[in-house]
C-alpha cells in the first residue's frame, strides 16, 4: 500500500532523512522505531506531506504522493494522528468529528439557502457517522463536552476518531501510547487491532516497547537518520545494532 523509495529530507547540513526505502504491505501493522532523533517524525511529516523530501519518492496505494500537498494525501485515503493532540479545543467532541469530512455542502453559504434540505441531510449523516465511532472508542458519553475536558488518553482516542471520519486506508499513528495510563492504552491496542480486521492499515511510531512488540510485524528500526534494519518481532530484539542504537548508539 505504501512504499517509500530512497527518501531524503535535508535541513541546511542536517541529514534528518537520508536515503530511507522500505513498505508497508496492506493489511498490516507496521511499527517505526528508533531512538530520539532518529528521523521517525521528519518520515511520518514528509509521508502526510507536511513537507517536500529533498530526494526520493511516496507511493501510495498506486500513486505517486511524492510533491503533493497535505490535503491532497488525505483524500487518497492516507490520514495522520499526533504526537500533541491538536483538537479544537473550544468545541465538542462531537463537533470536532463533524468538521473532519470535506467538501461539506454547508461549507457554501449559499446551499444553506438554496439546498437546505440536501445540506441537513447531509449533516445528518455526518452526524451519525461520528457519533457510530464515539460509541466505537467509548468516548460517546463525552460528545457534548468540550475537548478541552478530555485527558491525555481520551485526546488520543479523539485524534483516532477524527482520523476514522475520513474513512482511511491507512493510518500513520504518531506515538498512541505516550503519556497515557495503562488502561486507556490496553482500550487503544485493542481498537487498532480491531480497525486492521475490517481493513484499515497502520504504520506507527511508538516509543512503548511492549506495545510494538505485541501489535506490530513486521517492525522498521531507524538511526541516525537512516533505515538500520526491519523484521519480526524476534528478529530486531536479537539484533545487535538496534541494541547498539538504543542503548549505546548517538542519535541525530
Amino acid at each position: 500500500m505504501l512504499k517509500v523509495v530512497e527518501l531524503s529530507k535535508d535541513f541546511g547540513g542536517l541529514h534528518a532523512v537520508n536515503g530511507v526505502s522500505f513498505e508497508v504491505g496492506e493489511g498490516t501493522i507496521t511499527g517505526l522505531i528508533g531512538p530520539n532523533g532518529a528521523g521517525k517524525t521528519t518520515t511520518f511529516n514528509l509521508l502526510a506531506g507536511a513537507f517536500p523530501p529533498t530526494g526520493g519518492q511516496i507511493l501510495f496505494d498506486g500513486h505517486d504522493v511524492t510533491n503533493l500537498r497535505d490535503f491532497e494525501i488525505f483524500r487518497l485515503g492516507l490520514v495522520r494522528t499526533f504526537q500533541i493532540p491538536r483538537p479544537f479545543a473550544e468545541m465538542t467532541v462531537l463537533e470536532n468529528l463533524m468538521t473532519v469530512p470535506q467538501r461539506q455542502l454547508g461549507e457554501r453559504f449559499w446551499n444553506n439557502w438554496l439546498r437546505g434540505g440536501a445540506v441537513r441531510n447531509q449533516e445528518h449523516q455526518i452526524r451519525e457517522q461520528a457519533i457510530e465511532i464515539l460509541e466505537f472508542l467509548g468516548l460517546f458519553h463525552l460528545g457534548d463536552a468540550p475537548a478541552n475536558q478530555l485527558s491525555g488518553g481520551q485526546l488520543k482516542l479523539l485524534e483516532l476518531g477524527r482520523a476514522l471520519m475520513s474513512e482511511p486506508k491507512m493510518i500513520l499513528l504518531d506515538e498512541p501510547g505516550a503519556g497515557i495510563n495503562p488502561t486507556l492504552l490496553g482500550e487503544i491496542v485493542d481498537h487498532i487491532a480491531d480497525l486492521n480486521k475490517r481493513g484499515i492499515t497502520f504504520l506507527i511510531i511508538e516509543h512503548n516497547m511492549d506495545l510494538v512488540m505485541s501489535l506490530c510485524e513486521p517492525i522498521l528500526v531507524m538511526a541516525d537518520g537512516a533505515l538500520l534494519t526491519q523484521g519480526t518481532a524476534d528478529e530486531v530484539q536479537r539484533d545487535p545494532r538496534v541494541l547498539d542504537a538504543f542503548l549505546g548508539g548517538t542519535p541525530a
